[in-house]
């Protein structure tokens, strides 16, 4: 790094506002509150489905960003000194139930979909199969919104772990070396990746994408 680079990074440092760093857990939740009722609004005025995934990838842009900074930094030896051996068991546990209710779901929905295209099958085949893909595409996407929310749900936990749930933790793993020259960007930095904020991102929007996936799945079948 040169030495201009770091006086621009030490000027960037300096230049944001003294409120959101004495303040960058409350600055979250407005964050959150705000574009909720934007992608509220959104949906029951029927905006246009790109605009409201915008919104809704608006609404967890800060707390996402700030999680990936702060574990990216975090070497995973910051963590053997924290859970339990029950911990460790049951979250695996957990994972595979999961994957047996999704495993199950695919097969179901398999055997839908193959139940109802045969029933379709009428001389209209190239009708019947551009309605399976949709009918595919309208249960990956549900399933990958899943899976979204619960990665978030697990890096949250990590984030308990590594950093805690006070907006300024007095003890957290996070290596100083994070943002070292930037200690008020630090600050937000680590204000903004709150296990808090970031579990109810993840379900804010795991709903918003669910409610639009599900709509454009109804259309299809009406």
């Amino acid at each position: 790094m040169t030495a201009t680079d770091d006086a621009q990074r030490r000027r960037a440092d300096e230049a944001l506002p003294s409120w959101l760093v004495a303040h960058p857990l409350l600055a979250g939740w407005l964050w959150l509150a705000a574009f909720g009722v934007l992608a509220i609004a959104a949906a029951a005025l029927d905006w246009s489905a790109p605009v409201v995934l915008a919104v809704v990838a608006l609404l967890v842009l800060p707390p996402v960003a700030a999680m990936i900074v702060v574990l990216q930094a975090t070497p995973r030896r910051a963590l053997e000194t924290h859970g339990s051996v029950l911990g460790h068991f049951l979250t695996r546990y957990l994972v595979i139930i999961a994957g047996f209710l999704a495993w199950t779901a695919s097969i179901v929905l398999g055997a839908t979909i193959s139940t109802t295209l045969s029933l379709l099958a009428e001389g209209r085949e190239n009708e019947v199969l551009g309605t399976g893909f949709s009918l595919v595409l309208g249960i990956v996407l549900p399933a990958i919104t899943v899976l979204w929310i619960v990665f978030l749900l697990r890096c949250a936990w990590f984030l308990m772990k590594v950093r805690g749930w006070r907006q300024f933790p007095a003890s957290t793993t996070v290596p100083a070396r994070l943002l070292l020259r930037q200690p008020r960007l630090r600050a937000v930095t680590i204000g903004l990746a709150h296990p808090g904020v970031l579990i109810t991102a993840a379900l804010a929007s795991g709903v918003f994408l669910l409610a639009i996936e599900i709509d454009e799945l109804t259309l299809l079948l009406a």
